[in-house]
């Protein structure tokens, strides 16, 4: 049923009060009578009193003088009073052309046809990205493109051609493969012809480009995406799905946020999280910007090494405790990579944005602007928060030996220290050996001889070597034990490596670690 409605208008004018001769004048009415409110001048000291203005309907405001007319009364004829949402279809205002100053972005005929509907099936429009002269047109369930100014013509046997129309919108397509965005339209990112999202609800990860739609969680990161996704976006938690290119390296990058509530009697237990963390990623202030802070990317990575496969197992461990709140972000940030066409890093930042721009990547985190992998400001400051950094293997060469660990040894830059490897023996038993300080640190001057030793470790022929005293309590069947012995005893280790209070803020290399091992008397 249509529905008339009468467009509001008056017939009434403001009259600004003036004084001339010190008296109160209204632009020339001579209608207000003696002692109504604000016709005595009164000196206000440059401010207006609440009679500045005065509300007319009469010429001149004479008493019984002739009204101003209503004019023309306007109707508007609405079809359909009631609003509708139709989250399938697109609208478009007339154009603008700043070369000849028409602007029409407010013009919505009803006159023409302006709307563009797409399959309400797969559910509502969650992005729109214009790409040369289409429209891609992204659903929760489906991929489309729309053609911009012209429209396609099939033949009979299934041929098509592109011809020019007066159409905004033409012709919707669908990418092939049943994809779409889901509710995460704040997981695309894009560079060059490839753009690339996630669909949470089929827990896949894409990438679109001219060959079509690819599934890139599936290079090696179907469990992992599985498991993260499926609690992504729910009711109970919550999430964000933030994705952005990093122009520096080259890569996507895909941070998983979760908002997880925490019942009270739970708050005193640990969350853990198995993560990859690549090195060298800097935080730094952008030059010309309103940035705060300085610093780099937390550097922490966890290495099992598989001597018998020659094989590196990256993992870390990051435990968040809840001591306080209920609620607390559980957060992935991980990178996929072209070159490789693999996920290359998972880092250990939590950006609210991630966005590049001249050649350079920054993320957003409480409001402030960060800029990555700048070498010139102090490595291990993430966010304004100072790390160290550390590496930590698992040794486990011979597995269903059990061995004696007698030295750590590693290649790279001074300034790397051990403050844990730990050896073990069974689930309930395990061997620790003492700390083993950096080459400088651990320097001092031998008071009998005058020459220079280390505690720690020492130098020799470029690598860096330092024996293991095992700091252990005696068990069980033990003759010799603790400070009395060197060596740590078990069938693997797992040894912790860091960057020495001196060192955290500087950059260090890692080439190797190793150990010198024995076969156990026990």
């Amino acid at each position: 049923m249509a529905a008339t409605i009468e467009v509001k208008f008056f017939n009434s004018f403001l009259l600004k009060k003036t004084i001339k001769n010190g008296v109160p004048v209204w632009n020339g009415s001579t209608g207000v009578p003696e002692g109504v409110a604000g016709s005595n001048p009164v000196n206000t000291g440059g401010t207006q009193d609440d009679s500045y203005y005065i509300e007319e309907a009469r010429i001149r405001g004479g008493y019984n003088n002739t009204n101003v007319s209503y004019g023309v009364r306007a109707y508007l004829v609405e079809d359909e009073p009631k609003s509708s949402i139709r989250f399938n279809s697109l609208i478009y205002s007339g154009i603008f052309n700043s070369r000849t100053g028409i602007n029409d972005t407010n013009v919505f005929s009803v006159g023409q046809d302006i709307t563009k509907s797409v399959d309400p099936a797969n559910g509502s429009i969650q992005k729109l990205y214009a790409e040369d002269t289409n429209l891609i047109v992204f659903q929760e369930r489906k991929v489309n493109r729309a053609l911009i100014d012209k429209d396609a013509i099939y033949s009979a046997e299934g041929g098509g051609s592109v011809t020019s129309s007066n159409l905004v919108i033409g012709q919707i397509i669908p990418y092939a493969g049943n994809f779409g965005i889901s509710k995460n339209p704040e997981s695309f990112a894009v560079y060059g012809y490839r753009k690339y999202f996630t669909d949470r609800v089929r827990n896949a990860v894409l990438r679109l480009s001219m060959d079509g739609i690819t599934e890139i969680s599936n290079y090696g990161m179907v469990d992992y995406f599985r498991d993260e996704l499926s609690t992504l976006n729910t009711v109970s938690t919550p999430g964000k799905a933030i994705g952005a290119w990093d122009i520096y390296n080259k890569q996507y990058v895909l941070s998983l946020q979760n908002q997880i509530q925490v019942a009270e009697s739970q708050t005193n237990n640990a969350v853990s999280n198995s993560r990859i963390i690549s090195v060298n990623s800097v935080n730094n202030i952008v030059p010309g910007l309103n940035v705060y802070g300085t610093g780099v990317q937390r550097n922490t990575i966890v290495a099992s090494v598989d001597v018998a496969n020659l094989n590196i197992v990256v993992n870390k461990n990051q435990t968040i405790s809840n001591n306080t709140n209920l609620n607390f972000t559980s957060y992935n940030t991980l990178s996929f990579d072209e070159a490789v066409l693999g996920w290359t890093s998972l880092f250990d930042y939590e950006p609210e944005q991630a966005f590049s721009l001249g050649g350079n990547y920054y993320s957003i985190k409480d409001g402030k602007i960060w800029q990555h992998y700048s070498t010139t400001v102090s490595r291990n400051n993430l966010y304004g928060v100072q790390y160290d950094s550390s590496v930590e293997f698992i040794f486990n060469p011979n597995p269903s030996t059990s061995k004696v660990f007698k030295t750590v040894n590693y290649e790279g830059s001074n300034g790397w220290e051990v403050p844990s490897f730990n050896a073990a023996r069974s689930f309930e038993l395990n061997d620790t050996a003492k700390p083993v300080l950096s080459f400088d640190d651990g320097a001092y001057t031998d008071p009998t001889y005058g020459v220079q030793v280390h505690a720690g470790f020492n130098k020799k022929e470029g690598k860096y070597y330092a024996n293991l005293v095992n700091s252990s309590p005696a068990t069980t069947g033990e003759v010799v034990f603790g400070a009395s012995m060197t060596g740590v005893k078990g069938y693997y280790s797992t040894v912790t490596i860091k960057s020495d209070s001196d060192n955290r803020s500087l950059p260090l290399e890692l080439f190797a670690v190793s150990s010198d091992y024995v076969t156990s008397a026990y």
